[in-house]
Formats: C-alpha cells, structure tokens, sequence
C-alpha cells in the first residue's frame, strides 16, 4: 500500500479506490518499519472505506494488525451517516487501565516487596477463566452493568472520588444490560474482581523521573521513589462474548461481502442493531470499570496487611478500547461524532468539561505502559490533540512478535534473567504468559512516548520503573 512522509512523524495513506478518507499514520522512521511489518496498512486502508467516516483512517505510534481495525485505530463517524463496529472497538471492550499513587517509598516498599507482591497474586485471581470471589445474581449483575464504579461506591469497595477520577464518571450513561445475551452474563457472572491472562497486569511501580512537576503534582506524583501500582484488565468474557454475538448478528443483518475485510462487520448507529450493540458495549464498558474497581479494592487491602498507614489514591481510570460520542471542530463547527478508539488512549487537553474539575486546568492523565520489565510513563491529554488525532494517543508499546512466535523463539530462562538484572520481582500464573508478554514481543516505548509528546498528542510528566509485576 503507497504511504507518503507528509511531515515529521505523520505518514498518510493517498484517497484512493474505494476510499473515502485518506489513512493517517503518526510514527516515526524506526516506528514506520515496525508497523509496515505486517497488515496494519492495509486495516487503515480498510477502515477508510466505511461509511460516514470524517477525516482520517488513524493509526497511533503503538499500532499493530488486530481483528478488523489495527490495534492503536481511531476513526471518527458521522452521527447520521456512520457506523458502529465491534471490530474498531475490540473484543475486551474497555480494557484500560488505571493509575493508583501512595505515600509509600521505594526503601520501605523493597523491605517487604515479595511478601505484598505474593499477597496480591493471592488475593487477585488471574488467569484464562477464573473465577473471583465476588458473584451476583442476575438483578445484581445487571446494576454493576448499569452503573459500574457507582455500584461498588455503594458497597463500600471504592470512595466517591474513586468514581469522579474515572473516565465517564466510571459509569457510561445509556447502558443497556437487557442487551447482553445469557451466555455474555454466564461468562461475567463469577469473574469481577479478577485480571485475567495475556497482556492483562498489576505492576507495582516507582516514580523513577518527573518531567512537569507542576501537572505531576496536581496528579498526585510528587517525589521520585515514590509507589504506584498500575492496574490493566477489561470486561473478561462477558465483554469479549457481546463481541461475538453482535459481530454474528450484523454479518447476518448486514452481510458482509460489500466490505473489503469481513472483520468490519457494522451496523448504522441509527439503526436498531447499531443502537442495542451501543447498550450492550456501555453495559461491558461499565462492568469493566467496576472490574478495575475491585482489584483496586483487593490492592488496597492488600497493601494495609503490611504498610498499616498507607493511603493510596486513584489518579485516574482510562478505557482503551470504547466508541465515545464526542464533540469536536470540523472546518470551523462544532459536530457530535462517534468516535472508535481501538487500543488508543483518549487525549482531552485542559478545559474539557468531561475531566475531574481538578484536572481541567491541565487535561487529562494518560497512561502509555511499556512491556513487562520496561518502563510505563503518564502523560497529560492536549488541545492540540483534538485538532490532529480526535484527542487520541497511543495505549502501550504495541506488540511486535506474535504470541505463539514468542513462545516458540524465546527461552523462559532467558526472559527470567533480564527481569532479575532490571531488579524486577515477578510473580506468574504461567511460565507461557512471562514469555508472551517478554519486553523483546514489544516496541520501543520510549520511542513511541516521544513521538506523542512532539506531535502534541500527549506531553510527557512522569516516568515509571517496575519494581514488581503479577501476570496471569
């Protein structure tokens, strides 16, 4: 597929054919060769082609092929003439993660670093499948889905400002549980409060440079040294089987051969499939923040075990993979649109009035993670990236080896010994999860964080070192 250098680093895929917008690509040199590795081209492409797309087919710095749209996509979706697609969205919906910042320090917590890292690998299940200690009726589940981080307010697992310092409030208005097939709530019922497998984690880190000290303290990361546990998990089975039903129901509603990949299966978002799928994806997002919610709980109360006075504050909760309705500026007006962001991080800058009042004077907090044993940083969201990535940035490092080529070409002892020389403490479900998820499977994400920061998508604040990493 023909790709131009339009200037430093953004990359534009030419209108062509059956394209109705041109592909935008935000890289860099080193980042470009990565990505033209396998199909993530050909997703922008592709992606271009739906109907009712406004301005570009996008791909943030971490992208990579994923299931219809490339993961690290963004495209935005005339309200009136556009589409909803399960496969701009992913199958995870609202996986995402969340900062939380304590008053611990690096010399107490390396005292006692396996002791709480063992309690939290206890009292967090993970795996493919697990089960949690928390389980739900029907009219229970279907007020977790309605409400998400509100319902855990009510029982005490979470404080008000827990809610207020997520994303939507931690709640997305116009969920829709009578939408979630029966099969969806079996997958759900028992797995709240749990991480799950794959790239899902909790990493225990420590405040290792500070770039902005002044949005870093209105973040609540004030010292080097200081702890902080990122926590990345999503909806588990329920959101990845509302997934599958929808994505069945509009290929048989809608067919399929007019596309030029199956995986973008869609319906109209005015339509009544478009608008049940829309419940149903609120319904997962929310279960998804009060998942992230109870983990949250169970760190806490892990942490008190051992460090009595601690006080651990939630910074902020981001989804990643989630259709928002979001007003932007299009050629001088102000429209509504529907925006897919599929493994990309929304990028609010200060003023908006969806942020926390106290985050409003600087924007939003971004989490970019690095690999496991690489270093994650906190960004903060920028006007700027309204204008140029509909308030969009990138979610991670972006996967450059496969998993089955990882488990096939890397050597568990191999992986183990760079975590140990990095001064990392790991703790497994599986010895196949440490190598899927080795730091060598991922990009640079030092290089992917500072292309954000010099397109203005994203402004550097803080950087992070793990101490400590629990996998599924």
């Amino acid at each position: 597929m023909e790709i131009k250098k339009i200037s430093e680093n953004i990359w534009e895929i030419p209108k062509t054919g059956k394209m109705n917008v041109p592909g935008r690509i935000f890289a860099s040199e080193k980042l470009i060769d990565k990505i033209k590795e396998d199909k993530t081209l050909e997703q922008v492409g592709n992606v271009s082609q739906l109907p009712g797309i406004v301005g570009h087919s996008m791909a943030m710095p971490d992208a990579h092929m994923g299931y219809g749209f490339c993961v690290g996509g963004v495209a935005a979706f005339d309200v009136k003439k556009g589409i909803i697609s399960p496969g701009g969205i992913g199958y995870d919906i609202n996986c995402g993660v969340r900062l939380l910042a304590s008053n611990i320090s690096k010399e107490e917590f390396i005292k006692k670093r396996k002791e709480v890292t063992h309690q939290i690998k206890r009292d967090v299940p993970s795996g493919v499948g697990v089960k949690g200690e928390f389980s739900f009726n029907e009219k229970e589940l279907d007020e977790v889905m309605r409400k998400g981080v509100g319902w855990a307010v009510e029982r005490g697992y979470a404080l008000k400002k827990d809610a207020e310092r997520c994303e939507d409030g931690g709640c997305i208005l116009g969920a829709m549980p009578e939408k979630i097939s029966a099969k969806a709530r079996g997958r759900g019922r028992n797995q709240l409060g749990t991480l799950g497998a794959g790239n899902h984690f909790i990493e225990i880190q420590e405040i290792d440079e500070i770039y902005d000290a002044k949005t870093a303290k209105v973040f609540g990361l004030e010292r080097k040294g200081q702890i902080c546990v990122l926590i990345h998990s999503g909806s588990r089975g329920l959101g990845h089987q509302v997934a599958s039903d929808y994505i069945r129901d509009m290929e048989k509603e809608y067919g399929i051969k007019h596309l030029p990949d199956r995986e973008l299966a869609y319906a109209p978002i005015s339509s009544r499939l478009g608008q049940d799928y829309l419940g149903a994806m609120r319904a997962a997002a929310n279960f998804a923040f009060a998942n992230r919610t109870l983990i949250m709980h169970q760190i806490r109360n892990a942490f008190v075990k051992y460090f009595p006075k601690n006080k651990f504050d939630l910074v902020y909760d981001v989804a990643h993979n989630i259709a928002k309705f979001e007003e932007f500026e299009i050629n001088g007006k102000k429209i509504e649109l529907c925006v897919h962001r599929k493994g990309a991080t929304r990028s609010f800058g200060k003023g908006r009035s969806e942020l926390p009042a106290e985050y409003r004077k600087v924007g939003q907090p971004i989490f970019i993670p690095g690999s496991m044993g690489t270093y994650s940083y906190v960004l903060c969201g920028t006007n700027e990236a309204s204008k140029v990535s509909f308030a969009s940035t990138a979610h991670g490092a972006g996967r450059v080896l496969s998993r089955s080529y990882a488990t096939k070409n890397l050597k568990i002892e191999d992986v183990k010994k760079n975590l140990e020389e990095r001064d990392i403490y790991i703790e497994a479900g599986s010895m196949k999860g440490i190598v899927e998820e080795a730091p060598e499977a991922y990009k640079d994400v030092n290089e992917v964080v500072r292309v954000s920061d010099e397109l203005g998508i994203g402004k550097i604040v803080v950087r992070l070192k793990p101490l400590a990493v629990i996998k599924g």
